[in-house]
């Protein structure tokens, strides 16, 4: 047990890194040796995330799994990772999607090598991410993480993919600059980095000058937080802040929008929850309705967005915006109700519901989205066009594609039995006596969700069959293999959400 406490963190964080180096001395031109070590190698995680999942504390409910070793010791820095129930589940997202895209990527035919490296480095500035509790190692692997999806839209991306992966680059350095600034702020003023620690010293910091900037913390405060702020609600995306989503969707190869719909996004999120409201309570219940009303914006705008669309992968990237939108408006009740003094319980259980209900369509988000990306790669393959204008009939040609198709839309719409429903109701369960205004406006985007789902199984499915996909071939083992395991997760956390739930949920309450 020993072991597993001192070493299994460093082990799930890094080796992918490790997994990386080692398809890195691969000749080149052994393509299917490459393919086929990355699957392999990106299984290990997850046997190793259920390890640590099964030897979890949940009464504890708090960090654990901690690693603390020094590392930038003259400015107060250090390397502090540990998880808790809000980033385990996140962990377990990343760790199976990882694979299932690669996986997905097995068509990849140039530079197979690279793409599969960029892959796995990637999956190690996930996760720790999610395990960083310093705030220097939270921004190392922050951008870390920007640079292997930046060259898989550059290089493996559609025929626009240096205008997408410019702008992807640009909006998410942009974001970051402030953050950076932000963070050397906080840390050198307090001595320290370390998270937990700043929860206390920085938190509690309300009035006077702050050290060794001879400026008013008040004031000091409010910047940082809105650097923050816009740094990850360009992440999420947020409304106005969306618009480099769709293009990096759009010019993506599959699996890489598979990525980052299900993981690369919900790295704003949690910021948000991991750090801006915990650091920044007061400022964060006064701007807690701006919140909402951006969340609110998000969720229409981007249901009509995507209804907009005839591209299929536009579609999908825009309901990205939709459904993320309800996790800003359970930040938004985390955000008014954090740190708060309330006489009526209601409110504070309220809060709970609705901010266990963000993290958990965190989760269920990534999963619905990942197959919805990939499921229209699958198309894609076979007719080389998302145009939904060309489609019709495909069910009759490929009947189990269009079962599939079905049932993984349903769960992305928010189908009672399936994931998606769970999440939305706690959210707006929670967030109906809060921001009753918002959340009332926000269900014309809920209308819309169920409008642009039905036109994209309408417009591809049914109809008459056109004489040019008359012999298009059906899903393949491999594609059967990639699709299968979401499948399932979205029908238990549909019907038996608890498995995850009970880890997010004594977490936000402990939190509260």
């Amino acid at each position: 047990m020993d072991f597993i406490q001192d070493n299994l963190l460093n082990l799930i964080v890094f080796f992918p890194a490790a997994a990386a180096l080692l398809i890195f001395l691969l000749p080149e031109d052994e393509k299917n040796l490459i393919r086929r070590m990355a699957f392999v190698l990106s299984l290990v995680p997850i046997v190793l995330v259920l390890i640590m999942w099964f030897n979890y504390d949940r009464v504890a409910a708090n960090i654990q799994f901690e690693v603390v070793a020094e590392w930038f010791p003259a400015i107060g820095a250090s390397y502090h990772m540990g998880i808790d129930g809000i980033s385990l589940p996140l962990f377990l997202l990343t760790v199976v999607l990882t694979p299932l895209a690669i996986l997905a990527s097995f068509s990849i035919e140039e530079k197979v090598r690279m793409y599969m490296v960029l892959f796995l480095i990637m999956e190690t500035a996930m996760l720790g991410l999610f395990a960083s509790l310093d705030l220097m190692i939270f921004f190392v692997f922050w951008e870390f993480g920007l640079v292997p999806m930046y060259f898989l839209i550059k290089l493996w991306g559609g025929k626009d993919r240096d205008y997408a992966s410019f702008k992807f680059f640009i909006y998410t350095m942009a974001g970051s600059l402030g953050l950076l600034l932000s963070i050397q702020v906080i840390g050198l003023s307090m001595g320290t980095f370390d998270i937990p620690t700043l929860m206390d010293i920085w938190v509690n910091t309300t009035s006077g000058t702050l050290a060794g900037t001879g400026l008013d913390v008040e004031l000091v405060k409010s910047i940082a937080y809105w650097a923050f702020f816009i740094a990850f609600a360009i992440k999420v995306p947020i409304w106005p802040f969306h618009t480099w989503l769709p293009d990096a969707h759009t010019q993506a190869p599959t699996a890489g929008s598979m990525i980052l719909a299900g993981v690369l996004l919900k790295l704003g999120a949690y910021g948000f929850i991991r750090l801006v409201i915990p650091l920044f309570p007061q400022q964060a219940n006064q701007t807690a309705v701006i919140l909402a009303w951006l969340g609110a914006a998000s969720i229409v705008l981007g249901g009509f967005a995507a209804f907009g669309q005839w591209d299929f992968k536009r579609l999908v990237a825009y309901s990205s915006i939709n459904h993320m939108g309800f996790v800003v408006m359970g930040i938004a009740v985390m955000a008014f109700a954090y740190g708060r003094a309330f006489n009526e319980l209601g409110t504070t259980t309220d809060a709970i519901m609705a901010t266990s209900g963000a993290v958990f369509q965190m989760v269920n988000h990534g999963l619905s989205a990942a197959g919805m990306f990939f499921l229209v790669g699958v198309i894609y393959d076979r007719a080389h066009t998302r145009d939904l204008k060309q489609f019709g009939g495909i069910w009759t040609i490929m009947p189990v594609f269009g079962t599939i198709l079905i049932f993984t839309s349903m769960a992305s719409l928010g189908l009672p039995g399936l994931n998606g429903f769970v999440s939305e109701f706690m959210i707006v369960r929670g967030s109906w006596s809060i921001f009753t205004v918002q959340l009332a406006i926000s269900m014309l985007g809920l209308l819309m969700t169920g409008a642009y789902i039905l036109k994209g199984i309408g417009e591809t499915l049914h109809g008459p069959v056109k004489p040019e996909w008359a012999r298009l071939p059906d899903m393949t083992l491999r594609e059967h293999l990639v699709i299968w395991p979401l499948m399932a997760l979205m029908l238990s956390l549909g019907i038996w959400p608890q498995w995850i739930l009970v880890f997010i949920n004594d977490t936000i309450t402990k939190l509260f």
